[in-house]
């Protein structure tokens, strides 16, 4: 089925991103923002300054702050807000949802509490079939992609159709996008790559070099896929965009909010101190360290990384600390 309109809910950087992605590609698009202002002034002005200034955002993309304008007659729904409040805002939306949209998500993470993935949540609170459902992920920084540089992305979807329904609305000069079925490994490689670019962050905010940090995204990506081979997912998946593509970007560059927010804390800030630096919001693998590693606890799976992250933030072990206690981990193969 064509997909002709789309509804992008959520007007962050990446939501607004996206919803230019797809307009590029041809679909109308309705981008609902929580704030009347911020809808107004892309309506007004055709630019999102609070999130990407300076891009110009295309004609076929419409903006408002109704959700039930922007899901009225969409083919596909983009769900674009934090992982962590997806549950209650997808619950205010759920009666508004097309009946045959395809859902579509580009949070990552892990929820905490239930230690669902992101098209569980959906499909719990849609109360739709696991086919219904789509999530995006890869090397997807949202500031590059607004200026139009080139990348690939992942969309993964149990129902292949659908995937290329969705491959075909979000295809551009600039922007490439592959399908896959294996949501599970898809999802976990988005996820787990927060909490690793938090580690490489950390790192360099010691002031520690190249070497550490092939090492810390090597070892993120083995832990990463263990937990993935626990949970059914395909291996080759973190070989591939949404494992190995989406973690190097995202743990290599200074436009990852997970990196420099670990940056910070490796440089002696405090959490509170990183999140005021940060205008007041939590890097997302800050939360998510939490659920990953009570996901993996609950599966047998060993991930120290994970581990030491979530204890530098919310337990008070100290950075310097942390990396003592990797280096001094019992030594092993290296696939164990």
């Amino acid at each position: 089925m064509a997909i002709e309109r789309v509804a992008v809910l959520g007007a962050g950087s990446w939501g607004t991103t996206f919803a230019k992605v797809i307009a590029d590609s041809g679909p109308e698009v309705v981008l609902w923002a929580r704030r009347q202002d911020v809808a107004s002034e892309i309506t007004e002005t055709r630019v999102n300054a609070g999130y990407l200034p300076g891009i110009s955002l295309p004609g076929n993309l419409a903006a408002t702050s109704d959700p039930a304008k922007a899901l009225d007659g969409a083919d596909a729904v983009v769900l674009a807000v934090p992982s962590q409040t997806l549950r209650v805002n997808l619950s205010a939306w759920k009666e508004l949802l097309p009946p045959d949209a395809t859902l579509v998500s580009l949070s990552k993470g892990v929820e905490l509490g239930t230690l669902k993935r992101m098209s569980e949540v959906i499909r719990e609170v849609a109360g739709v079939d696991e086919s219904q459902v789509a999530v995006v992920s890869g090397p997807n920084l949202a500031k590059e992609i607004a200026v139009g540089q080139p990348t690939a992305t992942v969309i993964a979807c149990t129902d292949h159709d659908r995937a290329v329904d969705l491959q075909h609305a979000c295809s551009n000069s600039y922007f490439r996008p592959y399908t896959n079925t294996d949501v599970v490994g898809c999802e976990l490689g988005g996820a787990c790559k927060n909490v690793i670019a938090l580690a490489c962050g950390m790192a360099a905010g010691m002031g520690y070099g190249d070497n550490t940090m092939a090492s810390i995204i090597t070892r993120g990506l083995a832990e990463t896929a263990r937990l993935g081979a626990a949970l059914g997912a395909d291996p080759l998946t973190f070989a591939g965009l949404a494992g190995l593509g989406d973690l190097v970007a995202t743990c290599a560059s200074p436009l990852s909010r997970n990196r420099s927010f670990g940056e910070r804390l490796g440089k002696g800030e405090t959490l509170a101190q990183a999140q005021e630096a940060a205008h007041g919001q939590v890097a997302e693998g800050v939360k998510s360290c939490s659920s990953i590693r009570e996901l993996a606890a609950a599966h047998g799976v060993d991930m120290p990384i994970t581990e030491g992250v979530h204890q530098v933030c919310h337990d008070g072990l100290s950075v310097r600390d942390l990396g003592a206690a990797l280096l001094g981990r019992d030594r092993k193969h290296e696939r164990q």
